[in-house]
Formats: structure tokens, C-alpha cells, sequence
């Protein structure tokens, strides 16, 4: 199947119907490629909710009966639950089902697979690069995905039929999709997504952990400090899972970026104002390059 092809799911099952799982399941509804969709989660305030939006047609609470006649399972669950989803609907499984995810780290994803699955051949490895600060299936919406970036990372063995199934589909909720391997992927995303992340919620911490004088220093806080820290927004317990699935790559980012401070902070107590002013430049010129090159669509 190409990647413009147009594929057909008789039964699609989310496992974890919010931002992005429900997001895939209202663009895939709305190109009328999806039959039934069935929701699989823990909270049944959600499942309900993601019902009465349209999003599921039904839900239940047990993966392994979800996944019995699946067609197409999509997990968009904590990395820390892959175990326990994977090993749920191991048995249940059809042979022709084919899996994937939406989850942020690869290599994790994959070693879980092949941990539990009959045939982790049938499981692509997928990770949209996409999403808000906001969670949950009230989150949702069926243009999460337009002009964004989902990165495949597909093993040596990984089943043709179950890769173009997989690329069709998120090409078709208008992603524009990428493979590659998966330490690859982790390495570049510990870059560029998870160390912002833990770089927001660090900063938040560090103002709040600081005495004033009585003051509140986030009632000084404007635009600057609200744009850089929208993401500390986030889910704490994904960002949390993601953090330590990563955890090789992202030291390796924290002490890069540790190094730059420290160079700041060095400039800083030298006065060395022409370094700063060539640190800070270097800074804005990629950072424009990027925009002008890639920033349209992430």
C-alpha cells in the first residue's frame, strides 16, 4: 500500500483515548477510513465523555477483550503501561491485526513489543510530533495532525504490509511521515522535545523554590516567562515515563545544555559582554534558520 493510497479499517481500537489518540480517531473518522472505533482506558468519565464526542462508538475497561477482532490498535498511554497493554492483549491478538503507537521513545516501545507480542513484526513504532499542553479526550481534535511531522521507526523485520498500513494512515490524518531507526529518534527528540520539557518545569521550580520577601514573584511574570513555561502545562506522570525511557540520551542533552550555562554564567562574572553578544546571536540565527526552514510545520 503507497503512502496516498486511501486504507480501510474495519475496527480500530484506541488504548488511551485522549489528546492523541483521540485526535487520530476523529481524522480518521472524518476521511471516513475507520468503521467502529472502540475506547480502551481506565477513567469511564473520559471513555463516556469520548463517546458523547463522537470520538469511540464504544469503550471498555479490558484491553484483551477490546483487541479480539482489531484490525488496527493504537496505543497512546503512559510509556510506563506498554508492558502491561501489550501483555493484556497478547492472547487476544488476531493474527492480521497490526499495532502501533503514539508514544514518544522508541527504543522502549520496541523492547516491549517484543517482549510480550506473539508477532512483534506486526508492531510499527510510530511517534506523532504533536500535541498541546491539554489532555484528556475533551482535548481532542481531528486537525492535531495536519502539516506535522510523525516519525516510523521501523525494525529490519517489521512486516511491509503492516508498515504501509501504518504510513497510509498517518499520511492520511495529514501527518507528513518520516522513518528512521529508533536510537536515532531518541537521541534526536531528547534534544528538541524532552529536554525543553524538563527545562520548563526546572525553571517553574527554581522560581518557586526562591524566598522574596513575602512577594509572589509569578505575579511578575509576562509573556516571556508564560511562552517558555506553557509546556510545564503538561501531563507531570508522561513526562515522568518519558524521562526515564529516555534517560541515556536526555542526560547526554541536560549535560550539553548544563555546558552552555555554565559558559553564561562564566561570561557573566568576566563581564565578557562580546561573548555573551556572540552566544546570543549564534542563538537567534539558528533558531531563524530553523523557522524559515522547518518551523511551519512543528
Amino acid at each position: 500500500m503507497s503512502a496516498t493510497a486511501k486504507p480501510s479499517i474495519g475496527h480500530l481500537v484506541i488504548v488511551g483515548v485522549g489528546l492523541i489518540g483521540g485526535s487520530f480517531s476523529l481524522a480518521l473518522k472524518r476521511a471516513g477510513l475507520v468503521g467502529r472505533v472502540t475506547g480502551v482506558g481506565r477513567s469511564r468519565d473520559n471513555l463516556e465523555l469520548a463517546q458523547r464526542l463522537g470520538i469511540v462508538d464504544a469503550w471498555t475497561h479490558d484491553v484483551g477483550e477490546a483487541v479480539r477482532d482489531a484490525d488496527v490498535v493504537l496505543l497512546a498511554v503512559p510509556m510506563s503501561a506498554f508492558e502491561s497493554v501489550f501483555a493484556d492483549m497478547a492472547a487476544s491478538l488476531s493474527d492480521h491485526a497490526v499495532v502501533t503507537d503514539a508514544g514518544s521513545t522508541k527504543q522502549s516501545a520496541i523492547a516491549a513489543a517484543r517482549k510480550f507480542l506473539p508477532n512483534p513484526s506486526r508492531f510499527i513504532a510510530a511517534h506523532p510530533i504533536a500535541g498541546t499542553e491539554q489532555s484528556g479526550a475533551g482535548a481532542a481534535f481531528a486537525e492535531l495532525f495536519e502539516k506535522r511531522l510523525c516519525v516510523l521507526a521501523p525494525d529490519p523485520d517489521s512486516d511491509p504490509d503492516a508498515l504501509a498500513l501504518v504510513k497510509a494512515l498517518w499520511h492520511q490524518v495529514g501527518s507528513r511521515v518520516v522513518c528512521m531507526g529508533a536510537a536515532e529518534h531518541d537521541d534526536f527528540l531528547a534534544a528538541v522535545s524532552h529536554l525543553p520539557h524538563l527545562a520548563a518545569f526546572a525553571l517553574v521550580n527554581a522560581v518557586r523554590r526562591q524566598s522574596y520577601e513575602g512577594h509572589d514573584p509569578f505575579r511578575f511574570a509576562a509573556g516571556g516567562f508564560r511562552d517558555f513555561t506553557r509546556i510545564a502545562s503538561s501531563s507531570p506522570e508522561m513526562w515522568r515515563d518519558i524521562a526515564l525511557c529516555n534517560s541515556d540520551a536526555l542526560v547526554k542533552q541536560i549535560d550539553a545544555f548544563q555546558a552552555e550555562l555554565s559558559g553564561l554564567r562564566e561570561a557573566l562574572m568576566a563581564a565578557d559582554g562580546e561573548s555573551i553578544m556572540n552566544e546570543f546571536k549564534a542563538a537567534k540565527e539558528a533558531r531563524e534558520k530553523w523557522l524559515a526552514e522547518h518551523g511551519d510545520g512543528l
